[in-house]
């Protein structure tokens, strides 16, 4: 995933260096903040097909199409700008924002792995009677845009940093071709995801038998890929919500969180030799996940046992 955004982001650099050197300096600019923002890109992929796991195979490339345009709607018509006035007259508010879509994202991860565990459910889910199929469509699009809008609200705020030196129309011009470059690659691989079992179904009736074979391997696999997609999904808002909120404190002036999960990162790194990367970055993404979860665990009962927040909605959904 990674390798593709940053590949379509060097074309682009390439294609404007042709051009005009103003263009070409935007897409260099697009092309390294592309690469800054791959691993929310993951965190992106991952959690979206858990919004429509379990729904009629009809429904989801509508589904997957109405969460695009919500997608770009979000970076282009409300992230775009308000990044921009942001960094023209307010920056110092970028972190305080950052770290409310933090809390809320470690908020919803936290409240589905306590479903998970046996606590109360918020809202009609798959494991319930689906009494109006229209508006549980709704919804599940409602959330997954809402979702969609913290993880692009992050990816532009990386964007926006590394070309915060910029002029302003350097700054719109690779807000806007990031914006869309990765809102084409993570639901397009959405798409291809979910529709793989569609795939194995068409292969299983051709007459090759290594097409059948491949067919079958694919309709047995895909299940189980969308539920570790769907964990996956869940782990991610954990951990991208407590990064998150790690991250400002220590901009804040309170790194002491951080550096502490860093300093374990730097010794798994160290004893672990070859290995040292990918289990660094492990102990890191943990570290942050569990932050993540003990700050939505607190949102979520305050939230829902004092404010009252989410009682009835499932109700209500029902209702509607």
């Amino acid at each position: 995933m990674p390798g593709g955004l940053v590949a379509l982001l060097d074309d682009v650099a390439v294609i404007a260096r042709t051009a005009a050197a103003s263009v070409d300096d935007i897409g260099v600019a697009a092309s390294r903040a592309g690469t800054k923002t791959a691993g929310v890109v993951i965190d992106d992929a991952a959690v979206t097909p858990s919004y429509v796991t379990g729904l009629s195979p009809a429904r989801e490339l509508p589904i997957i199409w109405k969460i695009t345009l919500g997608s770009l709607k979000n970076k282009l018509l409300i992230l775009l700008p308000g990044a921009l006035l942001l960094s023209e007259f307010l920056p110092a508010a970028i972190v305080f924002i950052l770290m409310a879509g933090g809390a809320y994202l470690s908020y919803e991860g936290a409240e589905k792995v306590l479903e998970k565990l046996g606590g109360k459910k918020h809202g009609e889910t798959l494991d319930d009677e689906i009494k109006d199929p229209v508006a549980f469509e709704k919804q599940r699009v409602s959330g997954a845009i809402r979702t969609d809008l913290i993880l692009s609200a992050e990816i532009m705020a990386i964007t926006l940093n590394e070309v915060a030196a910029e002029t302003l129309i350097t700054r719109a011009a690779v807000l806007a071709i990031v914006g869309v470059l990765v809102t084409v690659v993570v639901y397009g691989a959405v798409a291809i995801i979910v529709k793989m079992d569609d795939v194995g179904l068409h292969l299983a009736e051709k007459s090759s038998q290594a097409a059948q074979s491949f067919g079958r391997f694919l309709l047995k696999a895909v299940p189980y890929i969308l539920k570790g997609l769907s964990f996956i999904g869940t782990i991610a808002m954990l951990w991208v919500g407590g990064g998150i909120i790690l991250h400002g404190l220590a901009e804040l002036g309170i790194a002491g969180p951080e550096h502490w999960i860093e300093g374990i990162q730097h010794g798994v790194s160290e004893v672990a030799g070859a290995a040292g990367g990918i289990l660094g970055w492990l102990t890191f993404a943990g570290g942050s996940a569990i932050v993540g979860l003990l700050l939505g665990g607190v949102l979520v009962f305050v939230l829902h046992n004092i404010f009252g927040f989410g009682h009835g909605d499932k109700d209500e959904a029902a209702a509607h």
